[in-house]
């Protein structure tokens, strides 16, 4: 009697070790929860807000050289080195003024449940997602 019990204290340990484990799966996840997301989307949403903060420091650091922020092809003739204009089924472009940039991400693949249609980030190097 005492081994049925312990193998059923052992069956429901497990359980609820796997309900636990899903929730962090799914916290892990760009749809936290909302539905199925793809292991691809969620290396191009990371990927992506990589690139943006890439894009941002280098503006950043354009800034703190001579003053100004330059747009990716001004930055790229000047060797500095950049991600490229799109990640999978992100395009990226950027608005540049005299006193700051918003550089945005936008998605334009399948509708995925979770992965944002558009990311953002500007000179306070937050990163914004819609």
């Amino acid at each position: 009697m005492s081994r049925v019990l312990g193998f059923a204290g052992i069956v429901i340990a497990m359980a609820i070790g796997l309900y636990f484990y899903s929730q962090q799966m799914k916290s892990i996840a760009p749809g936290a929860g909302t539905g199925p997301a793809s292991p691809r989307a969620t290396i191009d949403v990371v990927g992506v807000k990589n690139d943006l903060l890439a894009f941002a420091n280098a503006e950043k650091q354009q800034f703190a050289l001579e003053g100004k922020y330059l747009s990716f092809d001004e930055l790229r003739s000047k060797g500095t080195a950049l991600p490229a204009d799109r990640r999978g089924p992100y395009t990226y472009s950027a608005d540049i003024s005299e006193t700051g940039f918003h550089i945005t991400a936008t998605y334009s693949g399948p509708d995925v449940a979770g992965v944002p249609k558009s990311l953002a980030i500007s000179d306070s190097m937050e990163i914004e997602q819609q």
